[in-house]
């Protein structure tokens, strides 16, 4: 549902008209992220990760004006220094970026975030707050893809490309987290106005 183009234009539509009456920093990222799509945020995540040499999670500086260079966004250096004091919470200098990628979500409503969280609910068969393979089974039909129609994959490998779009762009293991699920939605709920019909859209495609 969240990759629909027409969402996706739409949201990026609507993300571009914001942007020219917007001067929160952080709000003009996320909204520079959401042009992209409703994965545009996600995929800075995924460029951040290339740019973290140490594997440490976490960025300087310069590895995050380098990030943001790199993914084509678009920032004065003192807008990127005021962004970064703002995410260096204890001004030791770097950002953890987990925390930095959770921050730049677009907000979710009270009600959008109970449908999804049901969504999770359902689809966590076994309750240990993970979705895996093992839990898709007989919830997500593998049948009607058409790379299992013609072959090309088994019922597991449907389930695990399934599973890796809602993943980490940077940890995709096969196991999906709430904080992973509910951060795939917060983009596809940027992309929808209209909270009746992202409730509607969640009920019919979990069959809630």
């Amino acid at each position: 549902m969240a990759g629909t183009s027409r969402h996706d234009r739409e949201m990026a539509l609507n993300a571009k008209r914001k942007l020219k009456e917007c001067s929160d920093p952080v709000e003009k990222l996320r909204l520079q992220c959401l042009t992209r799509g409703s994965s545009g945020i996600k995929a800075l995540g995924k460029t951040f990760k290339i740019m973290d040499d140490n594997n440490n999670r976490s960025l300087d500086f310069k590895e995050f004006l380098k990030g943001l260079n790199d993914y084509g966004i678009l920032i004065e250096k003192d807008e990127a220094t005021a962004m970064f004091q703002h995410f260096d919470r204890n001004g030791n200098g770097t950002i953890d970026f987990d925390e930095f990628l959770t921050a730049l979500r677009p907000p979710m409503s009270k009600a959008r975030k109970e449908v999804v969280m049901q969504a999770f609910r359902k689809l966590d068969k076994t309750g240990d707050g993970v979705i895996t393979v093992e839990d898709l089974r007989g919830v997500y039909n593998a049948k009607h893809h058409p790379k299992y129609q013609n072959g090309e994959w088994t019922e597991d490998q449907v389930f695990r490309i399934f599973l890796d779009s809602f993943d980490s762009p940077y940890d995709k293991d096969g196991k999906v987290t709430k904080d992973e699920f509910i951060s795939y939605y917060c983009g596809a709920s940027a992309s929808i106005d209209s909270e009746v019909y992202f409730i509607l859209v969640m009920k019919n495609t979990w069959k809630l």
